[in-house]
């Protein structure tokens, strides 16, 4: 059985047995983090977009463990310009890997690097990762958007990871009609209380979620899925 673990913003570790998986490693810099880029031990590096607070910590833990990075086709290059291994993907690609598979699906978001973002990384993507016989969606930073319909009508999402801070993302009211979208059989509400900016209470989101197990994670708690 899978577990995760949320580690603060939109960071997220997926673990079975010897597989382990980190997505969107935004820890040093990040107010809710709670380890260190140092104390990562990962097989795979899953990014999502080149803002910093997803990008963040992806190379430097991708280097010291010898691990994959997995992300979009101008990202990925980007990494391997920086002396990582890579498996490069796009929006819409499936691949299998020794854990699973991975799908990037599409997000409505920007995605350059750099402090004032400037460098061009591909478009931003969420992660449809199947380990363990589970689906887990990981939406990355995004505006609502109708595919989701289409996204859950062909994945049986076992757990979904949303974004609910508003303002870069979806807020509350957004993250429900996504859930009622993605049909999961559990969402885990992220991205928001960081800073002060996207700040919001998960609980308005858990009441007013239906159809789906709401799972408030707080930073440094697992959950089986």
């Amino acid at each position: 059985m899978p577990q995760v673990r949320f580690l603060g913003h939109s960071c997220v570790t997926v673990t079975e047995g010897s597989h382990k998986l980190i997505i969107d490693p935004f820890l040093t810099g990040n107010p809710k983090a709670p380890v260190k880029a140092d104390d990562i031990d990962v097989n795979f590096v899953l990014i999502s977009h080149g803002h910093g607070d997803h990008l963040g910590d992806g190379i430097a833990i991708a280097k010291r463990n010898n691990a994959t990075v997995i992300a979009n086709f101008e990202l990925a290059n980007m990494c391997a310009n920086e002396g990582v291994n890579i498996h490069p993907m796009h929006v819409g690609g499936r691949h299998d890997f020794d854990f699973g598979s991975v799908k990037l699906t599409i997000a409505h978001h920007g995605g350059g690097a750099g402090e004032d973002a400037s460098r061009y990384t591909g478009p931003p993507v969420g992660f449809l990762v199947t380990i363990g016989g589970k689906t887990i969606y990981h939406s990355g930073d995004t505006g609502l958007f109708y595919d989701m319909k289409l996204i859950g009508e062909m994945n049986r999402i076992d757990l979904a990871f949303l974004p609910i801070g508003d303002n870069f993302t979806m807020g509350v009211d957004d993250a429900v009609k996504a859930v009622e979208f993605l049909r999961p059989a559990k969402v885990v509400p992220f991205h928001y209380g960081t800073w002060p900016l996207i700040e919001t209470n998960p609980e308005d989101f858990k009441a007013k979620v239906t159809g789906a197990e709401v799972v408030i994670l707080k930073p440094g708690e697992t959950y089986d899925v």
